[in-house]
């Protein structure tokens, strides 16, 4: 793996905001750890191999407060459905002739959104056989910063408001709304994106269950609808 591109991946990390918003989202993760009774080993090592904000959520208020380990298992595994997509849209443009399995499979790991939305925007400039490494060192950047987010949370946080851990666990979801809508510039991705925000308040609202997975569905069905019927009109 081209060490040069491996380290031009990890400065693209610590340049972009999503860097930082990750690490004040990790903030609030850590204080909350430290609130239900969670080491500071069990938060490192859960940043590392479960990679995703909410899951780790989902992890510390289930186990923490009572659920089984099965319940527990199920709803992290629900609530990571959503990042399949973005492997599978991410992983054909970083395949490369000699792009190895290991890397692929690593990056599938450090596939989340902050990395997907930063990979899909700066990949498309670069050759195909760079794009692997860059992509290992722009998620081993982006999950630099998730740790030691949670380390200061957990050591130098102990005693934040419940309101603002919360509101900086919102940091990434907000950013990422941001991002889309910066980033959507065909008919497709703006149908789908408008009607998110139809689509998901409604199936909340009378809990629909896997609401998420179904707006999603909803939404991306309709916008390439639209697109396929303004092709046709043309």
């Amino acid at each position: 793996m081209p060490e040069a591109t491996f380290q031009g991946g990890l400065k693209a990390a610590w340049t972009s905001v999503f860097a930082y918003v990750l690490f004040g989202t990790y903030v609030g993760l850590g204080a909350l750890a430290l609130d239900f009774g969670f080491s500071v080993q069990w938060l490192t090592l859960s940043t590392i191999f479960v990679w995703a904000a909410p899951a780790q959520v989902i992890i510390i208020s289930g186990l923490g407060g009572g659920a089984s380990l099965i319940e527990v298992a199920l709803a992290v595994t629900l609530s990571a459905v959503r990042l399949l997509p973005m492997v599978v849209a991410l992983l054909p443009v970083v395949r490369g002739p000699r792009t190895r399995t290991w890397q692929l499979l690593l990056i599938a790991h450090f596939t989340a959104i902050s990395m997907w939305v930063e990979s899909l925007r700066l990949l498309p400039t670069m050759p195909r056989e760079q794009r692997a490494a860059f992509c290992i060192g722009l998620g081993t950047g982006l999950i630099s910063a998730a740790v030691i987010g949670g380390l200061v949370g957990f050591y130098l946080t102990a005693g934040l408001p419940v309101v603002l851990a919360a509101g900086l666990l919102f940091l990434t979801p907000l950013s990422f709304l941001v991002s889309v809508a910066r980033n959507s510039r065909t008919l497709v991705e703006r149908t789908a994106f408008g009607l998110g925000f139809v689509i998901a308040p409604l199936l909340a609202a009378y809990k629909i269950e896997l609401d998420l997975l179904w707006t999603g569905i909803v939404g991306g069905t309709l916008g390439f609808a639209a697109h396929r019927l303004r092709e046709a009109m043309r």
